[in-house]
């Protein structure tokens, strides 16, 4: 006998382990995201954001499960995995950045500042 779990229950699971791989193999406390912009709508109103952290040679692109971990739909941006973020006014990368270090360390003091962001 097999269950089915609903969707609000998968993506549930899914945010979890998207949080779980990104605390035990990708982020640590005060880890850089480097924020790469894809695209931004004709408009201006929404742009495409991928997420890459590292140093020196070895990089890693953290998009997909920071979308997941986000509840975030993923994206193909010309060619690149990215997160469309909506809105204008304000740093969007860093705001990408914020709300993931807010689900990774919540519970912490100031949690949403817990990693650094930076443009490449």
């Amino acid at each position: 006998m097999t269950t089915t779990l609903s969707k609000k229950a998968q993506a549930q699971l899914d945010r979890d382990y998207a949080v779980e791989r990104l605390l035990t193999y990708y982020i640590k406390p005060g880890v850089k995201v480097y924020t790469i912009m894809r695209n931004v709508s004709s408009s201006g109103m929404s742009r495409d954001i991928s997420l890459v952290i590292g140093d020196g040679n070895d990089i890693a692109d953290i998009t997909y499960y920071a979308a997941q971990a986000l509840g975030d739909k993923l994206i193909e941006s010309k060619g690149h995995r990215a997160i469309r973020v909506r809105g204008a006014g304000m740093d969007m990368g860093f705001h990408l950045v914020y709300n993931l270090s807010s689900v990774l360390f919540h519970g912490q003091d100031r949690a949403g500042y817990v990693l650094k962001q930076a443009w490449l």
